[in-house]
């Protein structure tokens, strides 16, 4: 597993992919934070807050990540070396957390750029400091959290064909649907008592929960069984494979 984990991150960072996924997040998300007219612009808010950033990241996330996943294990079987991996000495959940663990790494190098964000804020804020470090700490466990969920999402559409496109696009459809399809299915108002429950069921709703700065071992808990039971899915299609 160890060494399917260094051949994941050399595969990101011996070749532009990494970089260039690297890149894309911080252009972006600095791109509307900084230069941008509009909600998410932070010199224009008045207030020295990163909550524009943490709101905005999980959206880039639900295409960003199922572009790093699409090609994990699809590109693998189009090649003809998913069956080579098969044969190697290491169990099936190996092979999978091997995978996933690369992914969740790239998506971590992304995130600690964004460090410089919060100095910023912590610098502009009046007077300097006023700002919400608890809060902050929660909003980055959370995007951690909520990155996790979408890998898993990603590598287990990319197990599915072998065609990458399908596999982005099926993981971009179902990442959403669990981020904000069911929050706003819930907040129609339309199933009267169930509401509640299909909102608790949205990733937006644990994430919006740990951002405020309170981390909820319930909310850790729905990360946590949510990104097992999708990785747990790859691994039972890979064992139907092998």
């Amino acid at each position: 597993m160890t060494a399917l984990f260094k051949k994941e991150i050399n595969t990101f960072f011996t070749a532009p992919i990494g970089y260039l996924i690297i890149g894309v997040f911080l252009v972006s998300v600095g791109s509307f934070l900084w230069v941008f007219e509009g909600d998410y612009n932070i010199p224009n808010s008045g207030f020295a807050s990163l909550a524009p950033f943490f709101e905005l990241s999980p959206w880039i996330f639900t295409f960003l990540i199922p572009a790093i996943t699409m090609r994990s294990l699809s590109d693998e079987e189009k090649a003809g070396t998913l069956e080579l991996l098969l044969t190697k000495p290491m169990t099936t959940w190996e092979l999978v957390v091997g995978k996933y663990a690369g992914t969740l790494f790239l998506i971590v190098c992304t995130l600690i750029p964004t460090l410089i964000y919060v100095i910023a804020i912590y610098s502009l804020g009046n007077p300097i400091g006023n700002l919400d470090i608890g809060a902050t700490i929660g909003s980055y466990v959370g995007l951690v959290f909520i990155a996790g969920t979408f890998a898993a999402i990603g590598l287990f559409m990319s197990s599915l064909t072998s065609n990458q496109i399908v596999a982005f696009i099926g993981a971009v459809c179902l990442s959403f649907i669990l981020f904000y399809g069911l929050y706003g299915l819930a907040n129609y108002n339309a199933f009267g008592g169930i509401d509640h429950y299909i909102s608790k069921l949205s990733l937006k709703t644990h994430y919006d929960s740990i951002s405020r700065g309170v981390v909820d071992t319930r909310d850790i808990i729905y990360f946590v069984s949510l990104t097992v039971f999708f990785l747990y899915l790859t691994a039972q299609r890979l064992k139907n494979h092998r």
